[in-house]
């Protein structure tokens, strides 16, 4: 069963939110809908879960109108927090899952699973309010679920987590992968991306810039990476000079440089033997899909850059 987004529009007026989007969403897979803020991300996330409908186009989830799936189908992660905040956690989170249909013995023991599993146990008979931020993340996933639902939407899930946290919650998500569970999720932290998903789209100002695999839109910029370090010399200067051969950015312990072909990766190593250089760190490998997003990005016409001025979502849609 697949989730299918066909050629989704979204208008508000004359401004477009998103504009004849198409992905399709595959079970047991991780899906990234990247972009920058503002981008239509959360806009088509609300299309899914049928809370505002589109202009033109259709969603299908197994080949049916998403607003013939009952709602108890989706588990929704939002970006802004949408729990009580003076509620007993455990009270609330066993309400919520009954409020969507699930027997109230199986919620308690998914509960008692996931409270040890996110190693947050002691937070159980503390109100919202009283948990850290990160915290509080972990309990508005399980409020997305403890009714086990069988596609998720999760919007922003990493926002407040700090590294220890976000693993965590990286590996949550994997979980419910491996339990066969369609996962779409939205950042504009595409190094998370990049680790986590199978597939990703990227959007931005409202229209699908890329698609595929996260091996294929890496690839796809006809580009690779080289990333040379030479021992006592961490600007390599002579780089500059080297045709094929474009500086990405220089780190403090190696430079990345972007060559259009295998052959040109080659080219750097024989110069920097030719010189004698004792070379510490060579590796060739595709840009990063934040990479990509930025060549992607400086092709476009300057009044559809980021920086141009566009009207946020947050704005535009109220539930």
């Amino acid at each position: 069963m697949s989730l299918d987004i066909l050629h989704i529009t979204k208008r508000y007026g004359e401004f477009t939110a998103v504009d004849d989007v198409s992905f399709t969403v595959a079970p047991g897979r991780i899906f990234g809908f990247l972009g920058t803020n503002g981008a239509g991300k959360t806009t088509t996330m609300r299309m899914i879960l049928d809370i505002i409908r589109p202009d033109s186009g259709q969603i299908t989830w197994d080949g049916v109108p998403i607003s013939d799936i009952p709602r108890k189908e989706f588990g929704y992660l939002p970006e802004e927090r949408g729990l009580y905040p003076k509620m007993i956690v455990e009270d609330q989170l066993l309400f919520l899952a009954q409020l969507y249909g699930a027997p109230r013995a199986k919620a308690k023991q998914e509960l008692d699973a996931w409270l040890e599993f996110l190693q947050i146990t002691e937070n159980r008979r503390k109100t919202v309010e009283q948990l850290s931020k990160g915290n509080q993340q972990k309990i508005q996933f399980l409020a997305a679920v403890l009714h086990d639902p069988d596609i998720l939407i999760l919007d922003e899930p990493f926002s407040g987590l700090d590294p220890v946290n976000a693993e965590q919650m990286k590996q949550a998500f994997r979980t419910m992968r491996d339990r066969g569970k369609t996962i779409i999720f939205s950042t504009h932290q595409l190094d998370d991306a990049q680790e986590l998903c199978h597939d990703v789209s990227i959007i931005h100002r409202g229209r699908l810039m890329i698609a595929g695999t996260v091996p294929e839109v890496r690839q796809s910029t006809g580009e690779q990476y080289v990333r040379l370090a030479i021992a006592g010399d961490p600007r390599i200067a002579w780089l500059d000079d080297l045709p094929g051969v474009t500086i990405v950015r220089r780190r403090e312990d190696y430079v990345e440089m972007a060559v259009p072909e295998q052959d040109d990766a080659r080219v750097v190593l024989q110069e920097a033997m030719r010189r004698n250089a004792p070379v510490t760190r060579f590796e060739i490998d595709y840009p990063s899909l934040n990479d990509v997003f930025l060549t992607l990005v400086r092709q476009l016409p300057a009044d559809a850059r980021p920086g141009a001025p566009v009207v946020e979502e947050e704005y535009i849609v109220t539930v």
